[in-house]
């Protein structure tokens, strides 16, 4: 690693020249990673299952003047996530960068899950990650030095009302964050976890519209308010910065001090 110098300050936080690939990438969390990946010079593929918002997200980042790309695609499918390996590989040599971003939620007690929410939200949660990243591995490898960064949530860390499935996916992205930072640092792959708290997201709108709910969420905050998606992206930026190279197998809360408190 260079030491840090005035002269190479500029390289040290810049993606320019650099490929990512961010996955759940048409709204909430995952727009605003892929921008701020965009704002530090980096090229983007834009992942996202409705084919229609994604690919007016990424023309307006093309509007303004961004090396942005989209493929819709739903990442709980196998030949799905396969497929965009494939544009991957076809597109670039190499990938610096992959964002497992892609999540959902359904929110029921324990004993009411069926079956068929059981698969669905493992096979989104979790196996898209799991997959993308093996799969991703060749061209992550090639790059000489790259970086993962799964977005898990504090449900992973500590109870938050939100399901058990969910904080089970989110819980077993940590543990995989942990074993790919060490199996592959060899490789040169850093390996990184970012856990938010409530972010103003279409995802958690549903639960915060709830003003009795949303009082409870804000009190138990030490920052007194719910997070902006673009301060989970800037923190899974720096992950991928040049300027983070020693750092790997971490989990950050971004989460207003939450999991200090717990629910």
């Amino acid at each position: 690693m260079e030491r840090a110098t005035p002269s190479n300050f500029s390289s040290r936080w810049s993606l320019q020249g650099q490929v990512a690939l961010v996955t759940g990438a048409s709204k909430g969390i995952g727009a605003a990673i892929a921008a701020e990946l965009l704002a530090l010079g980096a090229t983007v593929l834009a992942v996202a299952r409705q084919a229609d918002t994604l690919e007016a997200q990424v023309a307006e980042w093309q509007q303004q003047g961004f090396d942005a790309h989209a493929f819709a695609a739903d990442l709980s499918q196998p030949t799905e996530r396969q497929a965009l390996l494939a544009e991957a590989a076809g597109r670039w040599p190499q990938l610096h960068i992959l964002v497992n971003n892609v999540g959902t939620n359904i929110r029921k007690p324990t004993t009411e899950y069926t079956s068929e929410e059981y698969r669905h939200l493992l096979a989104t949660n979790l196996d898209s990650a799991w997959e993308l990243s093996r799969a991703a591995y060749p061209l992550l490898q090639a790059a000489g030095q790259s970086s993962i960064v799964n977005i898990s949530s504090v449900a992973g860390l500590v109870h938050v009302r939100t399901g058990s499935i969910y904080g089970m996916t989110k819980a077993a992205l940590v543990q995989l964050t942990r074993n790919l930072a060490a199996e592959w640092a060899s490789a040169g792959i850093r390996v990184n976890c970012v856990a938010p708290w409530y972010i103003k997201t279409p995802l958690a709108s549903t639960v915060l519209q709830n003003e009795t709910y949303l009082k409870q969420v804000v009190d138990r905050t030490p920052l007194g308010r719910v997070g902006e998606p673009e301060e989970v992206a800037s923190a899974v930026a720096f992950l991928c910065l040049p300027a983070a190279a020693y750092i790997t197998g971490q989990t950050i809360s971004v989460d207003g001090g939450f999991s200090v408190n717990g629910f």
